[in-house]
C-alpha cells in the first residue's frame, strides 16, 4: 500500500477521485517546494477502467471526508465508526444509485504484514463487505451531496465490520454508482488502516510490562529566504510567504501551536524541537522590520515577533536540537571538499542560544538530510566535534532493531547513532514514491500526501503488538505540512498510548547524553539511491568558486582598530548565504538552487564593489617618458584591505608592477604608478584592483593618457643614429687628413717631350 494511508483530518479534508487525472486542485505551493498555507489532510485516489486494463476511465466522483471517528480504537470508545463528508459529481453526466460502504480486511498482527500494507494496497478483496448505504439517489453534473455513515465495529448488524479481535485492520471506503449510458461500478475508493487495541465489549491487548520508549522530533524547518540581514529595517527576503506561514493558520504557526498542546498535555519530555538556525535568523530579522526583494516593505513583522516570543517561551528549559544551518546537504558539501562550509553548517547551537536567549540546543548532535551520512562526511563531522547523530534505520547496517548504536567506524571517541523508526516515520512521509494501487485504485495525484492515519496505525502496532522496550524515534517530514488538527490528533494518540501504559516517553537528550555508550555496534550505510538525491556537483561547484572568492577577500582584510568592525562581520553573513545554496530544500530543484547561489554571488559582488578605482574627470597628461600615472583608489568598507593595482599593458605604454598597498577603512589613496611610455600620443589604459591573491575588486576603469614625450626607444634610436653619423663624419675627416699628409710626386713641366726607351727586344 504505497501512499496508502491517508490522513483523515479532524478538521481537514480527504479527497477521493474517480480517475487518474482527477481534477482536484493541488495544494498551494511555495517556490515549488513548500505550501504557503497548510493544505487539508488530503489524499487523492483514482479509479481505473476495470473492464479495459491499462486505460483510464472518465472522472466521475470526488469524495471529501471531513471526519473519521475514532482514529484509533484504544479503549473506552463507542462501538462504531463514523465517516462524514461530501460526494461531488465532477463528470459530464448524471450519476444515479450512489452508495457507500466500509469494508475491512484481515487484521495485521506481524510487522512484515504492516510494512507490506504501508507499501502496497491490499490486492485481494476485503474479507468483510457489509451492506451498501445509499448516499444519494442521483447527482447531476456539478452537483454535490453531504453524507454521514456510521457503522458498528462489532456485532451482527448487516453494516457491521464484525471486528472481533485486536489488530491493524485495512479499511476501504467504497463508493458505487451508475453513470448515464454505463453500468454500475466502483467510482471512487479510499484505503486506510484502522488500529484496534481494544474491541468494544470484547478482547483487548494488555499494556506490556516493558513498554516501547517513544521520542518525537518536532521539525521547525523552512526553505532559505533571507538575502541580507543588518540593522532594523534593512533585512531583505526573497519573498513574503513566510509571513503567512507564521500567521494564524499558517504551517509554522500550526507546528508551534501543536507543540504547545504537547507541552501542556505532559508530552514535553518526549518531544524535541528540531529547528533550523537559518529560520530563526530570518524570523529575527523580520521581527525588526524588513523588505522584500523588488517589492518593498514586508508585512510580517508583528507575526514574526509573536512567533519568536512563543518559541522562546515554549522551548525554555526543554529539548531543542539545531539541524544543519539552512538544512545544508552535508554529504554534498563533503563530496565537494567544502569542509569549512560543512563545519559552519553544524554550529547552529550557538545561533539558537543567540536568538532564543536562555534556550540551550543539544551540543554536538546532527540530524542530516534524509537521516543518511557516508563515511567521509562522518569523518568530517567527527573532526568538528560531533559525537551524536540521528540517522534513518537504513543509514545503519549490521545492527537490527531500533535501539541507539555505537558506530564502529569511529576510530577516535565513540559516536552514538540514534535511529529513526522507519515504520512510523515513513508512514508520516506518505511512502517512498506513491506508486502502486488497490484493485480499481491507482496512484494518488498528490506526490506527498499527509499520512497521519498511517503513522497512527504503525505507532499503535509498535506500542500494542511489539511493546518489548524498543526505542521508537518518530521524525515527521522535514517540512511537515499537516493541518494543526492532524498534528494534534497524532499527539493526542501518543498521549493516549502513554496514558494506557503502551508507551514510555524518553527525551532525545537522554539518548545522546553520553552517560552510557550503547552496547550494540553498527556501521554506516549509505544507500546507492541516496546519492542520486544529493545536491548535484554542478551546484556545489558554483558554491565552491564563490567560497574561494570570499575567502580571498577575507584574508586580505584587517581590523582598523579595536573599536572598528571586524572582517568577520562583513564576511560571515555571506558565508551563510553560500550555505543556503546547498540547502536540502533544493533537492530535485536545481533551478531554485542556482537562483539561491546567484543571490549569494550578487551579494559577494556588492562586497567586491566597495573597493574601487576612481575614474578621473579628464585625460591624464604625462610630461615625460617616465612620468607616473596617478591612480585614485577608494575603500568604502569598515575594515582595512590589502590591494594590488593592475594596469594592463597596451601598445605604446608599459606599466611597472607595484607591491601590495593598504587601503584604510572608509578611506582613499592617490597612488602614482610608474610607467614607461614607448611613443607619444593618446592611450586608453585599463586599471583594476585585486586582492593579493588575484580576486578582482570593483570594476575595471579606463584611463585616458596623453603623452607628448619621446619614449626610451625613440631616444635610443635617435642617439644611435647620431652616434653613427658622428662616426661616419669622423671617418671621412680622418681619411682626408691622412691623405693630405702623404708626399707629393714631381711631374715635369713638359711631360710630352719625354720619349720612352725602346725595349732591347725591339
Amino acid at each position: 500500500m504505497k501512499r496508502l494511508l491517508s490522513a483523515l483530518a479532524a478538521a481537514g479534508v480527504l479527497v477521493v477521485s474517480g480517475a487518474a487525472a482527477a481534477p482536484a486542485a493541488a495544494a498551494p505551493t511555495d517556490g515549488g517546494r513548500l505550501p504557503v498555507k497548510p493544505v487539508p489532510a488530503t489524499q487523492v485516489w483514482t479509479t481505473r477502467q476495470l473492464s479495459q486494463p491499462g486505460t483510464q476511465s472518465p472522472v466521475w466522483l470526488r469524495m471529501e471526508v471531513d471526519q473519521l471517528v475514532p482514529r484509533a480504537v484504544i479503549g473506552g470508545t463507542p462501538n462504531s465508526v463514523k465517516v462524514t463528508g461530501k460526494i461531488f459529481n465532477v463528470g459530464d453526466r448524471k450519476i444515479t444509485e450512489i452508495d457507500l460502504r466500509l469494508e475491512r480486511g484481515d487484521p495485521l498482527t506481524k510487522e512484515e504484514d504492516v510494512k507490506s500494507a504501508l507499501r502496497e494496497p491490499v490486492q485481494s478483496e476485503l474479507v468483510r463487505q457489509p451492506t451498501f448505504t445509499p448516499i444519494s439517489e442521483s447527482l447531476e453534473a456539478g452537483q454535490s451531496a453531504a453524507f454521514s455513515l456510521e457503522v458498528p465495529l462489532s456485532g451482527d448488524d448487516p453494516t457491521s465490520l464484525q471486528i472481533t479481535e485486536p489488530g491493524i485492520y485495512p479499511i476501504l471506503a467504497n463508493v458505487n454508482g451508475k453513470p448515464d449510458f454505463g453500468g454500475r461500478a466502483r467510482l471512487a475508493a479510499l484505503s486506510t488502516l484502522l488500529p484496534v487495541l481494544s474491541v468494544p465489549g470484547g478482547g483487548s491487548v494488555a499494556a506490556p510490562p516493558n513498554p516501547a520508549k517513544v521520542t518525537v522530533l518536532w521539525p521547525l524547518v523552512d526553505r532559505p529566504r533571507l538575502v541580507t540581514s543588518g540593522p532594523p529595517g534593512e533585512a531583505v527576503l526573497t519573498d513574503d510567504d513566510l509571513a503567512q506561514s507564521l500567521s494564524l493558520g499558517g504551517r509554522l504557526h500550526s507546528l508551534l501551536k501543536a507543540y504547545d498542546s504537547a507541552v501542556t498535555s505532559g508530552l514535553a519530555s518526549s518531544v524535541c524541537v528540531a529547528v533550523d538556525p537559518d529560520l530563526l535568523r530570518t524570523v529575527e530579522a523580520m521581527s525588526k522590520g524588513y523588505r522584500v526583494r523588488d517589492q518593498g516593505p514586508g508585512r510580517g513583522q508583528n507575526e514574526a515577533k509573536l512567533w519568536l516570543d512563543q518559541i522562546s517561551r515554549l522551548t525554555a528549559g526543554r529539548c531543542v536540537m539545531a539541524v544543519p544551518y539552512a538544512d545544508a546537504d552535508l554529504v554534498a558539501l563533503s563530496r565537494a571538499k567544502l569542509v569549512d562550509l560543512g563545519k559552519l553548517a553544524v554550529t547552529g547551537a550557538e545561533v539558537v542560544q543567540d536568538v532564543l536567549g536562555q534556550v540551550q540546543a543539544l551540543p554536538g548532535v546532527v540530524w542530516p538530510e534524509d537521516g543518511l551520512l557516508d563515511k567521509q562526511t562522518m569523518a568530517d563531522l567527527m573532526a568538528q566535534g560531533v559525537r551524536s547523530v540521528v540517522l534513518d534505520q537504513s543509514g545503519v547496517a549490521d545492527a537490527p532493531g531500533t535501539q541507539p548504536v555505537r558506530l564502529q567506524d569511529a576510530d577516535a571517541a565513540p559516536v552514538t547513532a540514534v535511529r529513526i523508526d522507519s515504520l512510523v516515520s515513513d508512514a508520516l512521509r506518505g511512502g517512498s514514491d506513491g506508486s502502486g494501487g488497490l484493485s480499481g485504485v491507482s496512484t494518488p495525484t498528490e506526490t506527498k500526501p499527509v499520512s497521519v492515519q498511517n503513522a497512527l496505525a504503525a505507532l499503535t502496532f509498535r506500542a500494542g503488538f511489539q511493546g518489548n522496550g524498543q526505542n521508537v524515534v518518530i521524525a515527521p517530514p522535514r517540512r511537515w505540512n499537516a493541518p494543526v488538527g492532524e498534528m494534534q490528533v497524532f499527539l493526542d494518540t501518543v498521549k493516549s498510548l502513554v496514558g494506557g501504559g503502551y508507551l514510555a516517553p524518553v527525551g532525545l537528550d537522554t539518548l545522546v547524553s553520553g552517560a552510557t555508550v550503547p552496547e550494540q555496534v553498527g556501521t554506516l550505510s549509505y544507500p546507492v539511491e541516496a546519492g542520486a538525491k544529493e545536491v548535484p556537483p554542478a551546484i556545489t561547484a558554483g558554491v565552491g568558486a564563490s567560497w574561494a572568492t570570499l575567502q580571498s577577500m577575507f584574508e586580505s582584510m584587517s581590523q582598523e582598530d579595536s573599536g572598528a568592525s571586524q572582517p568577520a562581520d562583513l564576511v560571515d553573513p555571506l558565508r551563510l548565504e553560500l550555505l543556503r545554496g546547498v540547502s536540502g530544500a533544493w533537492r530535485g530543484n536545481d533551478a531554485a538552487a542556482l537562483g539561491s547561489i546567484a543571490i549569494g554571488q550578487e551579494e559577494i559582488g556588492k562586497l567586491q564593489g566597495q573597493v574601487m578605482v576612481i575614474e578621473p574627470n579628464s585625460p591624464i597628461l604625462l610630461g615625460s617618458g617616465d612620468s607616473p600615472v596617478p591612480v585614485t583608489i577608494k575603500n568604502k568598507l569598515d575594515v582595512r584591505i590589502n590591494v594590488r593595482i593592475v594596469i594592463e599593458d597596451k601598445p605604446g605604454i608599459k606599466a611597472k608592477q607595484l607591491g601590495d598597498l593598504v587601503l584604510p577603512a572608509r578611506g582613499d589613496r592617490l597612488v602614482r604608478v610608474p610607467v614607461e611610455v614607448l611613443r607619444s600620443g593618446r592611450f586608453s589604459v585599463n586599471v583594476l584592483l585585486t586582492t593579493p591573491n588575484g580576486v578582482v575588486l570593483g570594476e575595471t576603469v579606463r584611463l585616458e593618457v596623453s603623452s607628448s614625450a619621446y619614449g626610451t626607444i625613440t631616444i635610443v634610436i635617435t642617439a644611435t643614429a647620431a652616434a653613427a653619423l658622428v662616426l661616419l663624419s669622423a671617418r671621412r675627416i680622418y681619411r682626408r687628413v691622412r691623405a693630405s699628409r702623404l708626399p707629393k710626386v714631381e711631374v715635369p713641366e713638359d711631360a710630352s717631350s719625354v720619349t720612352p726607351e725602346k725595349s732591347s727586344t725591339s
